[in-house]
Order: C-alpha cells, then structure tokens, then sequence
C-alpha cells in the first residue's frame, strides 16, 4: 500500500474508460512530476548522505570502543563500554531510517510505474523522463563510491604489523565500506530512473 503522503494510485482501466481523457493525463503528468522530485530530488540525495553520515558517526564509535579495548587496561575498557553503547545507539535508529527510506523508494517506484502505462503523452513525457537527473545522482555518486573502494582496499593493503593497530584497520575499513555503499545506492538509483525513463518512452497508449 503507498503511503498516505504519496500520490495515489491510478484508477483501474475499466474505470479509467468513463473518466475524462484530459483530467486523466493531467493527473498522471502532475503525480509523475511529484514522484521523480520524491524518488530522485536534491532532498533526497541530501537524505542519502545524511543517513551515511549517522552510519559514519555511530561507526566512529564503535571505531573508538575497539581501539579503547585493545588497550587492555581497565580504565579503556569502560571508556570502550561507553563508545560501544553510543555506537549502537547511534547505528539502531540510522537502520531504522535506512529501512524506512528503502520501503519509501519501493513504493514511489511502484507508482511511478503504475502510473507511466496509464497512457502516453508525448508532449510531456519527455520532461518527466529528466536524464539530467539520472546523470546528476551519477556524478554525485562516483566520487563517494570511489573514495570508499580506495579507502576500503588501500588500508587493508598498506596496513604494516606494529605500526597500524587491528582496530584502526578495521574503523578505516568501516567507513570506506559505507563510503562505498553509500556511493553504489546513488549509482543503483541512477540506473533505476534511466531504464524508468526508457520505459516510459515506449509506454504504449492504454486507450
């Protein structure tokens, strides 16, 4: 079921037959419009780094906690109990937000979909299929998934016994890995809206 902020789902064919064509494309033009800024606006690539950055902090935590244990002693050891609980304080509810964006996405791509084989319109299809967006969340994307495959292997590989720690190899290794994450969920949903916009160029006419 679409959320109650969404758009709602087009009416069924046979009801769509006793509806006004006119009132039927306008519909359609102005709830695809709202979706593709829900699915692919600026807001959104915010939310997106948003998210990997709470990811970031309760990881830095967790990062912490571990370089705080290895120390051995008791004084780290609680100060690595502090860094831990804050860690999982911090990663519980960024999931949660995680969960919560991606079921967010299923169901505005649900509509989109829906709502493109209602019919075609070719005067305003082309403005909805907006490849600049697509080319927009991939260019912003490479440069965190970049960042992150070169973090995530370029510690593993220059780490050096007695110099780098476990726990400092494994905090980089963390956080090259949401970089990286963070970078092929924008890449994903790049590549989602393109073959959306292909689609939608041969939709055929549903009358």
């Amino acid at each position: 079921m679409p959320r109650r902020d969404l758009p709602p789902p087009p009416p069924p064919a046979h009801l769509r037959a006793w509806m006004d064509e006119r009132a039927v494309r306008a519909d359609r033009a102005r709830f695809l419009r709202e979706l593709g800024r829900r699915a692919l606006g600026v807001s959104q690539l915010l939310l997106l780094w948003a998210v990997s950055a709470v990811f970031a902090l309760g990881w830095s935590f967790v990062g912490m906690a571990l370089m705080a244990f290895e120390q051995g002693d008791a004084g780290s050891n609680v100060l690595g109990l502090v860094f831990a609980v804050l860690g999982v304080g911090v990663l519980v509810p960024a999931g949660i937000w995680f969960a919560w964006g991606a079921r967010r996405d299923r169901a505005v791509r649900q509509l989109q979909c829906a709502w493109a084989e209602t019919d075609r319109d070719p005067a305003t299809d082309g403005l909805l299929r907006a490849p600049w967006l697509s080319l927009a969340w991939l260019l912003a994307s490479l440069g965190p998934a970049a960042l992150g495959l070169w973090l995530t292997f370029g510690v593993a590989v220059s780490a050096r016994p007695g110099s780098d720690t476990y726990s400092e190899v494994a905090y980089y290794m963390g956080l090259g890995m949401i970089l990286w994450i963070t970078g092929l969920l924008g890449l994903g949903k790049a590549g989602a809206h393109y073959r959306w916009a292909l689609r939608l160029g041969r939709t055929p006419t549903a009358r």
